[in-house]
């Protein structure tokens, strides 16, 4: 089979599997609150990171980590999975599915405005513009059919569903700025994000144990949303002799997302919905084709 073949299955495969997630969140936020999801998602991912790198057969060099890369994953793992996700269920908590999932598809927009100050990029009138295109997506989502029903969107729900775009923003950069293996910087990450979760379950709740019924939904997420195909898109990206075509294929996961939460949620799905996604794609899609003008502008 064809590299570039290889690199677009195991692209199409990751987009179809992240657009299952929305649903599963809500499904396990039905029966396990925000903490306790995450906790045991984020455990299921650790296993999942521990068994591909003892399949590479890596385990010596897992534990060959250094102080320093111990540190940087003890602050990305307070990032994600910590921070990121519990902000974001919180969210799924609060709103429903198709409205969630959009705001918080935010992330390259608010990862241009990050750039800004922690790389030192220009913030240019094309990423305004971006802004704005997608900030009016935002509105068109939020109305959840009309202007009416604005006043039905829960405002804390909305407000967390973005703000958990800037965490993750915040994460991607950090993470990129760390040259270590990718399998073990999941790892390690996700060791320390356990700890902080386990740790805040015994400070702010009465631990117990995940009710039984919540570990399907819980296994599911920690495989497909933290595990596996966050490694099947990096295995996507290695192959593809073109990251800009292949990374386009991740936007069909929104409009994916909405068939499951209609037939699985039951979610009524508004045509505001749409019209506030394509607004937001359009603004990310925006954006991103300065990115590519810039790149060919150097390649010159």
């Amino acid at each position: 089979m064809k590299r570039i073949s290889k690199a677009y299955i195991y692209a199409l495969c990751s987009v179809l599997l992240w657009s299952t997630v929305a649903t599963a969140f809500k499904l396990g936020l039905q029966t396990l609150s925000p903490l306790y999801l995450i906790l045991t998602a984020s455990a299921f991912s650790l296993l999942t990171f521990f068994v591909v790198i003892l399949f590479q057969g890596k385990i010596k060099e897992l534990f060959t980590v250094t102080p320093a890369g111990l540190g940087k994953s003890a602050l990305l793992g307070a990032l994600n999975p910590f921070a990121y996700y519990l902000i974001l269920f919180q969210a799924y908590s609060l709103l429903p599915a198709q409205v969630a999932q959009p705001l918080n598809m935010i992330w390259p927009i608010v990862l241009a405005l990050l750039s800004a100050p922690l790389l030192k990029q220009k913030i240019t009138a094309r990423n305004l513009v971006a802004i704005l295109i997608s900030f009016v997506g935002v509105i068109f989502i939020s109305s959840q059919g009309s202007l009416s029903g604005m006043a039905n969107t829960d405002l804390t729900g909305a407000l967390l569903a973005v703000g958990s775009s800037v965490i993750w923003a915040l994460f991607w950069i950090l993470s990129v700025l760390d040259k270590r293996d990718e399998i073990f910087k999941l790892f390690w990450n996700f060791a320390f994000g356990c700890i902080y979760l386990l740790v805040a379950a015994f400070l702010f709740t009465n631990f117990s144990w995940p009710d039984p019924k919540a570990l399907p939904a819980a296994i599911y997420i920690g495989l497909f949303e933290l595990g596996i195909t966050y490694i099947l898109w990096t295995k996507a990206m290695h192959l593809s002799e073109n990251n800009a075509k292949t990374g386009n294929l991740i936007f069909l996961s929104p409009f994916l997302s909405l068939v499951f939460i209609h037939f699985i949620l039951g979610e009524t799905i508004y045509f505001t919905t749409f019209i506030g996604l394509a607004f937001i794609i359009s603004g990310i899609w925006f954006q991103q084709k300065q990115k590519k003008l810039e790149s060919d502008i150097a390649s010159n």
